[in-house]
């Protein structure tokens, strides 16, 4: 058997193939064979129908059951040949040819593995901050809490002062024309509202703005201008001045109420028994267990930051396209939960496509380099952790594991189960072996 490679750049390779005559002859006598043992012909006995009419009446079924045994045959014989070449994707065959003196031969496109030395990937150093609770975190819940149960109260006889809330109505222009259409795009909640309640304080909106209501008075007109951030949303209004014509039709002032022992007992319904410190312990727990899980996501990140950072090497575009495309349809389905209509989302749709085309390279690549790992540390998943993980799915998504379990298999998707529980075996395998520090304690030190 005569076989050849060729590789390729972008991780794509030519597999050309001629296989003897003799090896051609036996597997087609053995496919004839086996198809005569079976074949159930009017006339004949089963097992007695002359070789002539079985090769007559199947004759294309015994062609592609030959052509696949010898493309199969020859495909297992060149990855002996190499043991380095790691096949993702055997294509269907561009040419077939059955040759007059017998031989066989094919050309078949392959996609790659890609092929790169793996870098140092234990003892990667990574910081994570404190888990703890501060007073000032748990103080800031506490003050969320009594928002929640602020009464407001209309004030007529005064001017609008720090944290009140005023009702506006408002507008907005950009270089004088409707801000909607300066920008070619919709603006949000940007371009106006009607009975839009804004509380005095600076982080309530765009720099400077509420500033500029202190002082008027319920039925005021005024025109506040300010200018947008770098850090607001829409990459176009970075430094532009937006003017609003503003209405004031309401003054409020908010009334929180005393957070105390009886707060928590009897508005709150947090127990007869209970008091404000045990409140304080609940949020503590609380928000120690976000930051908890905050810190494993950040160990996470950090190793595949310092991962991509080390080793760089091409992918096949294939599956960078395919990649792509559902990392866009995720960024699309999200953007519309988050209310962006169409023409916002065709709008961004350069955006999108450029995001979604780094996140598929980083994507691919960390799943490469962490298989890469996980099979220099020989790490492995076995059918029982397969099992437990379709069984805690089935119990999510409240349907018997067997469905699943014939659901996942019609679509192929246990393959792609296996491989996640894999990479997710070689990400715990590299924050064991990561040199884990204390973001604060490091900071205070550098500080002293």
């Amino acid at each position: 058997m005569n076989i050849t490679v060729d590789k390729q750049p972008e991780c794509t390779a030519t597999l050309s193939a001629v296989i003897p005559a003799e090896k051609v002859q036996s597997e087609r006598k053995s496919i004839v064979t086996a198809f005569g043992s079976q074949a159930k012909i009017p006339g004949f006995r089963p097992g007695k129908t002359p070789t002539s009419v079985i090769e007559k009446r199947f004759a294309n079924d015994i062609k592609q059951e030959l052509e696949s045994r010898l493309i199969s045959a020859a495909c297992s014989e060149a990855m002996k040949q190499d043991e380095d070449l790691k096949v993702l994707n055997f294509k269907n065959p561009e040419t077939l040819d059955h040759a007059d003196d017998g031989t066989f031969s094919f050309v078949m496109p392959m996609i790659l593995a890609p092929s790169f030395d793996l870098p140092d990937y234990k003892g990667i150093e990574i910081k994570i901050p404190s888990t703890d609770a501060s007073d000032e975190e748990v103080q800031r819940e506490i003050d969320g809490v009594a928002e929640r149960y602020a009464e407001y109260n209309d004030i007529d006889d005064r001017a609008v002062k720090a944290d009140d809330i005023a009702v506006i109505d408002f507008s907005s222009t950009l270089d004088g024309e409707p801000l909607e259409q300066a920008l070619g795009e919709s603006a949000g909640i940007l371009s106006g509202k009607e009975d839009y309640w804004i509380q005095i304080k600076e982080e309530a909106f765009l720099p400077g703005f509420t500033k500029q209501l202190e002082g008027s008075s319920c039925g005021d007109k005024l025109e506040v201008k300010s200018t947008v951030g770098d850090d607001f949303p829409v990459d176009k209004l970075h430094g532009k001045e937006i003017i609003f014509d503003v209405t004031i039709k309401g003054i409020k002032e908010q009334t929180l109420p005393e957070v105390n022992d009886a707060f928590v007992a009897e508005t709150l319904q947090f127990g007869e028994d209970k008091t404000l410190d045990d409140l304080k312990e609940l949020i503590s727990e609380q928000i120690s267990q976000q930051k908890k899980q905050q810190a494993e996501e950040a160990k996470v990140n950090q190793i595949v930051e310092n991962l991509l950072a080390k080793v760089d090497f091409e992918l096949p575009e294939e599956m960078v396209a395919a990649e792509a495309q559902g990392s866009a349809d995720d960024m699309v389905a999200r953007g519309a939960q988050a209310g962006m209509s169409d023409d916002d989302i065709a709008t961004q749709q350069a955006e999108i496509i450029a995001a979604a085309q780094v996140q598929a390279r980083n994507n691919l690549k960390t799943n490469f380099i962490l298989q890469e790992v996980a099979q220099a540390e020989n790490i492995e998943v076995n059918d029982a952790e397969v099992l437990q993980r379709i069984n805690a799915m089935a119990k999510q998504q409240k349907k018997p594991a067997k469905t699943l379990i014939k659901e996942m298999q019609r679509s192929g998707r246990i393959s792609s189960l296996k491989s996640s529980i894999l990479i997710g075996k070689a990400i715990d395998f590299l924050i064991e072996n990561a040199k884990v520090e204390d973001a604060e304690v490091e900071a205070e030190v550098a500080d002293a």
